[in-house]
């Protein structure tokens, strides 16, 4: 299945619809688009629940019934209520500029929950038993930490194989990262990028050979679309028209492809945990804990912005058999 939802829509210089003149907001206060998806979801969902009505004939009434509703009726997390506020907010206190202060509403549940890790063992069952490419995007995922949409997200110019690092653009919270490169991939990672180079030759015989850039490089490197060093790593499986310019052009696989793929793995092996491609990143962190590794470093390997977010894993750490002996035992 191939995608290219991560590449912004088209919107007109003066838009006429709301929802398209707060996404024109949110761009021209440079956001990122996974921020600008998110924001726009929620003041839709917010403006249904309302049955449609104008944001700017609603205050906090209309807010906190909503807040609530997500917390008491609809059985939301505490996460999920603290983004459905801050877009909220956002379209409210920034876009329309009418203050909201002062909200009283129901809040959901705080609830701490431990992440699936898998053992050694259980990730290197999937990871064998997984077809090319997706078993050197495991490989990358439990050997990097990276997520799935930084690994789909990645080009032949973040691979530096003498350094042993691949960079990750722009991940979340838009910032640049490096990462360790696993040793163990470096050959298959090589194969790879040797299938790209030689689709992209294809791609450009045939006229489709520019991929999406950015909208700043593409700017400021007008000609790097076409190049090679550009091209995705793990590319889609056909060429399919771009939502913002309409030029046809191969994007990178869907997430979708690659979930499939590790869910049937799951159940082929009748591995008892429910596992998602984000499994690979807690188990991860939770090894390079195992091994002594400080917080610190985990915390710049996986680009969490606040260590606090790093810390979940040492109640993994601390509650298995790198932690606490049972007295049984």
């Amino acid at each position: 299945m191939d995608a290219m939802d991560d590449i912004q829509v088209y919107v007109a210089e003066k838009p006429i619809k709301f929802i398209d003149q707060l996404r024109h907001f949110i761009r021209f206060h440079n956001l990122a688009y996974t921020t600008e998806k998110t924001y726009i979801q929620w003041a839709i969902r917010f403006i249904r629940f309302h049955k449609n009505k104008h944001p700017k004939d609603m205050n906090n009434a209309e807010i906190e019934a909503f807040l609530s509703y997500l917390a008491v009726t609809n059985g939301s997390s505490v996460n999920t209520q603290k983004i459905a506020l801050n877009a909220i907010l956002f379209m409210f206190n920034r876009f329309l500029q009418k203050t909201i202060v002062n909200l009283d509403f129901s809040y959901a549940k705080q609830s701490v929950r431990i992440p699936v890790v898998l053992s050694q063992r259980e990730a290197k069952s999937l990871i064998d038993a997984a077809k090319e490419p997706f078993k050197l995007m495991f490989t990358i995922m439990y050997g990097s930490g990276l997520r799935i949409a930084e690994v789909l997200s990645l080009r032949i110019l973040d691979i530096d194989f003498e350094n042993q690092i691949l960079i990750v653009r722009q991940g979340k919270g838009r910032k640049d990262r490096a990462c360790i490169l696993p040793q163990a991939c470096c050959e298959q990672m090589q194969v790879q990028i040797d299938k790209v180079t030689k689709l992209h030759s294809y791609d450009t015989a045939n006229g489709h050979g520019r991929v999406y850039m950015p909208n700043a490089l593409s700017k400021k490197f007008p000609k790097a679309a076409g190049e090679a060093k550009w091209q995705f790593i793990f590319p889609s499986s056909r060429v399919g028209p771009c939502p913002r310019t309409g030029e046809i052009r191969r994007h990178h696989l869907h997430q979708t492809a690659v979930s499939k793929h590790l869910r049937g793995l799951v159940r082929q092996l009748a591995i008892p945990k429910y596992i998602t491609c984000h499994t690979f990143r807690h188990s991860f962190a939770t090894r390079l804990l195992e091994r002594g590794y400080d917080l610190r470093t985990i915390q710049e390997q996986l680009g969490h912005a606040d260590v606090k977010t790093t810390e979940i894993y040492t109640h993994v750490v601390k509650r298995g058999k790198s932690g606490v002996i049972s007295p049984v035992d």
